[in-house]
């Protein structure tokens, strides 16, 4: 039994939530109908998890977001329209520390929620499995020393290395956070495969570029990917390496076969990288449930990459680090914060005596 606080300025959701919540035999500890109801409740009766609505009055759920992830860190799951502003907010409170969203359909409080309640109580019982990580007051300032640090003076890479990186629950705030301080003197070409639906990667992409020293962009068929750049693959294809010619490569969307069940696939990706990239070629495999990434990183190992997987201590969701380690091929355990560093050691040039 999950204990769910329902946060909804809407009482006919909230009824609507709580109902299918408890027809699957959870237990509702509450209900709130503004973010600073919603973090009094938190503090009070401790829920496994927290879904939240985004816009409110008073106080709304992306603000919400932040403050239970500085007091008390939560699973929260977000519940918005499937719009324009709805994909920007909800990604917005992916990046503040929430471990997942879901669509409520149409424009306002309708029946139609009911058709997907086994997704919504889906989505919810995967987020009680998540452990979120505390929102540090002064995040902003480890991060300008992550950055300081990532572009002291240090041997680059001399071949443009590719990365290609799996991400899901927990990954938008992290990759956020970490990718930031990539040198972009370090001429990575970086593929980002974060597990989100087509509306958000666009969306991802551009919240990183404007961060980020690289030049990120979300993916297009048949386009190229250079030193200094980024993609994010498309929430709606899956994302594959055609062709190197050592300076870029040519990127396109492909179908994936019958095992592979997310999309966009890491494995996907990293395998036709692993099949195509004839230069230095690392595999990392972030936060996330499910096992993305394990084929993958095993794949590129046996091309002669290098591989890196996340330690399960700064992992929100350790399911697929774990289960990339637990495969035997992967060189290197990074935590969160050390990522930047672990991807220049593991691709500089070698330093003679």
């Amino acid at each position: 039994m999950i204990r769910v606080l329902v946060v909804d300025d809407s009482h006919f959701t909230q009824s609507q939530v709580a109902s299918y919540l408890e027809e699957a035999g959870h237990e509702v500890v509450g209900k709130a109908r503004n973010g600073k109801q919603a973090i009094s409740m938190v503090d009070d009766h401790e829920p496994d998890v927290v879904t939240m609505d985004v816009k409110m009055p008073g106080m709304d759920g992306i603000e919400a977001v932040e403050r239970i992830m500085t007091t008390r860190p939560t699973p929260v799951v977000m519940l918005s329209r499937y719009t324009e502003d709805g994909a920007e907010t909800t990604l917005s409170a992916l990046e503040a520390g929430a471990v997942d969203y879901f669509h409520k359909p149409g424009e306002e409080p309708s029946l139609d929620l009911y058709e997907y309640k086994a997704e919504l109580i889906d989505t919810i019982e995967d987020a009680a499995k998540v452990q979120p990580e505390p929102l540090a007051p002064d995040e902003d300032e480890q991060t300008d020393r992550d950055a300081t640090a990532a572009s002291a003076p240090t041997a680059m890479p001399d071949a443009n290395p590719v990365v290609v990186i799996a991400s899901s629950t927990g990954g938008p705030r992290l990759l956020k956070q970490h990718l930031a301080s990539l040198p972009r003197e370090a001429g990575f070409r970086v593929l980002v495969v974060q597990h989100l639906r087509e509306r958000f990667t666009a969306q991802f992409a551009r919240n990183l570029d404007a961060i980020s020293e690289y030049t990120v962009r979300e993916s297009m068929d048949g386009a190229s990917l250079g030193p200094g750049e980024i993609v994010v693959a498309n929430g709606g294809s899956h994302l594959a390496v055609a062709a190197d010619d050592g300076t870029e490569l040519t990127l396109g969307h492909v179908e994936a076969d019958g095992d592979v069940t997310v999309q966009p696939s890491a494995d996907v990706t990293m395998q036709s990288a692993a099949e195509t990239v004839d230069g230095p070629l690392v595999g990392v495999v972030m936060t996330g449930l499910g096992t993305d990434g394990t084929a993958g990183v095993e794949a590129i190992k046996r091309a002669g990459g290098t591989t890196v997987a996340q330690d399960d201590e700064s992992s929100p969701a350790h399911w697929m680090p774990s289960n990339a380690r637990e495969s035997g091929y992967v060189d290197h355990v990074t935590p969160a914060d050390e990522l930047v560093e672990t991807l220049l050691g593991a691709t500089r040039p070698e330093v003679g005596p």
